[in-house]
């Protein structure tokens, strides 16, 4: 049985599960007693819930809680009247795809895959310019999203846009043969890989801004640098770390999107090609999500505000 989403709360709705604490703190009601004010969180949105005993600590922000509640209208909103809470454990197994958006992969698969693709580099120089960058990321990719609002925007986002994208580069070598495997599979892995540095985001998944670095920098510039930095620990040839080098400047392809530089050999192409292409389905499969067969989809910023047709089934053959 599918867990309740706060979104489908109705007045004196009984409510028993895992939620996300955004904001919690003890306060002082007109009567001088204190109370819990919070604001809790699923994947469905966040909603107002008052503890009325005073005796509880706030939970942490970003903290996972299990909660027992009665839906109760307030000023015409929807709020959590809070009988218990306590932390989540480990032991709770908790469902992480109900609290938050998640890739449908599983993160520890998806690592490994990524790290078998690098460990496989066939060039020494690439491979090990490709495996010091994915140590220094480490374990922050298990749970790193893509971005903070486009797409991929969800727990592992990172990951996933990777290896959809590997799948797709592995397809197209097989139409296109004189691609150079080693460099396009490089490319693949390190193309985003600094958006790291880029954002703030907690294991959750969620992007709370974007770090100093980001704002200064952003991930095209901080990825040049960061290989130009694990070429020179591995010794690794510096013509083949400029080579990947302009894969990452040039992975948007324009000036509008960021990239200085347009891409300028056949795997710096396919690179922005495959990442435009997952980029886009990945927004336009989200916006059909929430779109009913034979309507529209609402605006769409990152595809040029479209609006998207959702193709009823039975209009489809198989």
């Amino acid at each position: 049985m599918n867990p309740m989403l706060l979104s489908d709360i109705k007045r004196d709705d009984r409510f028993e599960g895992f939620l996300i604490v955004r904001t919690a703190e003890q306060r002082a009601s007109s009567n001088g007693k204190n109370y819990l004010d919070m604001t809790l969180a699923d994947r469905s949105g966040s909603i107002n819930a008052k503890m009325w005993d005073g005796t509880v600590q706030p939970p942490v922000a970003g903290s996972i809680v299990k909660v027992r509640a009665t839906g109760n209208e307030f000023n015409g909103r929807m709020q959590l009247r809070v009988e218990k809470i306590r932390a989540a454990e480990k032991k709770d197994d908790v469902d992480m795809s109900s609290l938050i958006p998640c890739a449908p992969g599983d993160p520890k698969q998806m690592l490994s895959e990524i790290v078998r693709a690098a460990d496989r580099i066939s060039d020494k120089d690439l491979r090990l310019i490709v495996c010091s960058l994915l140590d220094r990321a480490g374990d922050k990719l298990l749970t790193f999203p893509a971005a903070k609002q486009m797409h991929h925007a969800e727990r592992s986002g990172l990951l996933h846009h990777m290896t959809t994208m590997l799948k797709a580069a592995r397809a197209i070598m097989t139409v296109y043969p004189q691609l150079n495997e080693s460099l396009l599979i490089a490319g693949v892995i390190v193309h985003d890989l600094a958006k790291i540095d880029e954002m703030d985001a907690d294991t959750l998944g969620l992007v709370s801004d974007y770090s100093i670095d980001g704002k200064l920098l952003g991930h095209i510039v901080r990825g040049v640098v960061n290989i130009q930095t694990a070429a020179e620990k591995t010794g690794a040839s510096q013509k083949k770390a400029l080579l990947l080098q302009h894969m990452i400047l040039s992975h948007h392809g324009i000036p509008e999107y960021g990239s200085p530089m347009a891409p300028k050999f056949p795997e710096a192409e396919v690179l922005h090609t495959i990442d435009t292409l997952d980029a886009r389905l990945y927004e336009m499969s989200e916006a059909l999500g929430r779109a009913i067969p034979g309507g529209f989809s609402e605006k769409v910023w990152g595809l040029d505000n479209r609006q998207l047709y959702r193709i009823p089934e039975e209009d489809l053959t198989k």
